[in-house]
């Protein structure tokens, strides 16, 4: 099976600093001690099976915020690096580098960043929960006035904007989407669905994911269902994929691996072909764009 991961983490804990990762803990998401080691494009390409990556995108790694771009240099440097020596990948394809949008220095960052050829993208992590358990960054940045403002500058640099949000949030971001028709949005694992305990929760869902797909600068990768469901199986994510491709349609929607953090809950190739099993009826061209067509045209690759 040939696919394009738009959804890759790597680090090198020798040379970088993590902060998650200089002192991990225990989250909803799993047991980041077991991710306290350096992975690399080699590492992927190991642990790949049966399944052929013929490209990656690389969605920052939560590096050091004092130093953003150095991740962005660090990863253009691999890539270059590999395919200097004729390596058969040079991994990571694109670039989806680090930036807090509410920070004065901004705009002085994404300039920095946009001086790398695979740059493509932003990606500032927005999940905010009344549930600790849940809450990521604790503050609504999507209604701060220079977080917009700096939001604006992406259109400038030609950079698409990797959304990872909770559903309460969809409408704000469906609304700053309509706002900025020129910059192309990606939701993040699928959305992030974890109130799951109840109706209301799955209507919260599935009616944030129908408004940001009424915005036709917004598509999804579905990714990260592990996060949530650690003892997955291809019938328990069957509902959460089918649901967000009925949302985005083939078109505009994209399976990602989520590794490795997805691999605290199971292995490379076991994911991807979950991921085919559950769309096997669908037409061939509708799994070319979703494995791989839409991740290269999106992201520019």
């Amino acid at each position: 099976m040939q696919v394009v991961d738009p959804h890759v983490h790597f680090w090198d804990l020798d040379t970088h600093h993590y902060p998650w990762l200089a002192n991990p803990g225990v989250s909803f998401v799993g047991d980041a001690r077991d991710l306290k080691h350096s992975y690399l494009p080699s590492n992927l390409v190991r642990e790949a099976g049966d399944i052929s990556v013929l490209k990656v995108v690389h969605v920052e790694a939560n590096h050091d915020p004092e130093d953003p771009v150095e991740e962005t240099r660090w990863l253009q440097s691999i890539a270059d690096d590999a395919e200097r020596h004729g390596q058969p990948h040079s991994f990571p394809n694109a670039i989806v580098a680090a930036c807090d949008l509410s920070a004065a220095n901004a705009p002085a960052i994404l300039e920095a960043h946009a001086a790398f050829s695979r740059t493509r993208g932003i990606r500032q992590i927005l999940n905010v929960h009344t549930n600790k358990l849940y809450d990521y960054v604790g503050r609504h940045y999507l209604r701060e006035a220079a977080w917009r403002e700096h939001f604006a500058l992406l259109e400038r640099h030609g950079f698409s904007f990797d959304l990872q949000l909770y559903p309460s949030q969809m409408e704000e971001a469906a609304a700053l989407a309509r706002a900025h028709p020129g910059v192309q949005l990606i939701v993040n694992h699928a959305g992030m669905f974890v109130d799951r305990n109840g109706v209301a929760g799955w209507r919260a869902w599935r009616d944030g994911l129908r408004a940001l797909a009424a915005c036709e600068n917004v598509s999804v990768k579905i990714s990260g269902l592990a996060m949530f469901d650690h003892d997955w199986s291809v019938e328990s994510l069957r509902p959460y994929v089918l649901e967000t491709i009925d949302a985005f349609g083939a078109g505009r929607a994209m399976f990602a691996s989520n590794f490795p953090v997805d691999r605290l809950f199971g292995d490379y190739a076991a994911l991807w072909h979950a991921y085919a099993s559950i769309v096997s009826d669908a037409s061939e061209s509708e799994r070319a764009a979703l494995f791989r067509g839409n991740a290269e045209r999106i992201y520019r690759i």
